[in-house]
């Protein structure tokens, strides 16, 4: 099974970016997509043999989520069930009779940490919520997850440190996560491959100097990480600050 996850930033953006022509070239069962920046109704998107499934923020033109999948799920959840973290459209969860699929665009901690507390709340909850639904059966949890793990996530840790992505919280958080029995794909494959980025600031021409951060993860419950075939980084195709990233599993 073949799983995509892209923060497009913005979707109506990438649309005009050459975003089908990589849908459509990587044929991906399950295709999860953060930062979608629309409201329902603002673009039609024909895509042929895929369910789709859109979680929008109340806000114009913020945040929003969307899932599309070529097997019809079993159930779809919209957010995690609490109102202060569901309005700005961050998460969907789809059922399948083997495993669960959360797509999730984590917030922000923004600059001066302004919203730190509120991440540190959210994180609390999405654990709660992911352990609830591996208890159940296995969970692949993707998306952009607004953190650099480790220092070999990004290139210039020393200087970011403390920055939003990069603080010691977020981090421990993500450290946490992980302890509670899920697994890291990529770095369950290539546990020491360094430059290997998701995110470019468009300051700087960072992208063209991969002066990046690995901050777009495939998560899945640890009971099912030996069937991880391939984690992908497509560092080569444009059309968002994000790269796309990949997840191969036979599930």
């Amino acid at each position: 099974m073949k799983l995509i996850s892209w923060n497009v930033n913005g979707i109506r953006a990438a649309v005009n970016k050459g975003f089908m022509d990589f849908f459509k070239q990587i044929d991906a069962d399950i295709f999860c997509l953060q930062e979608t920046k629309m409201q329902e109704g603002q673009l039609e998107l024909i895509l042929d043999g895929y369910y789709q499934y859109w979680n929008s923020a109340q806000k114009k033109g913020y945040s929003g989520t969307a899932i599309f999948t070529k097997k019809k799920p079993l159930n779809v959840t919209y957010g995690i069930g609490i109102e202060e973290h569901d309005k700005e459209g961050r998460i969907i969860t789809l059922e399948y009779e083997k495993f669960y699929i959360v797509d999730c665009y984590t917030p922000n901690a923004k600059r001066e940490l302004e919203r730190l507390e509120y991440r540190m709340v959210w994180e609390d909850e999405i654990r709660k919520y992911l352990k609830r639904l591996d208890n159940k059966k296995p969970v692949i949890y993707c998306g952009d997850l607004n953190v650099a793990h480790n220092e070999i996530d990004l290139k210039n840790p020393k200087s970011n440190r403390g920055n939003a992505g990069f603080t010691d919280e977020e981090r421990g958080k993500m450290t946490e996560l992980l302890q509670s029995g899920f697994t890291d794909s990529f770095r369950y494959l290539y546990p020491n491959k360094e430059e290997s980025y998701s995110w470019w600031s468009y300051m700087g021409h960072a992208r063209e100097k991969n002066i990046g951060w690995r901050i777009d993860y495939f998560i899945v419950s640890k009971s099912i990480e030996s069937k991880i075939e391939e984690a992908s980084i497509y560092e080569e195709i444009f059309g968002s600050d994000h790269c796309p990233v990949g997840l191969q599993i036979k599930i």
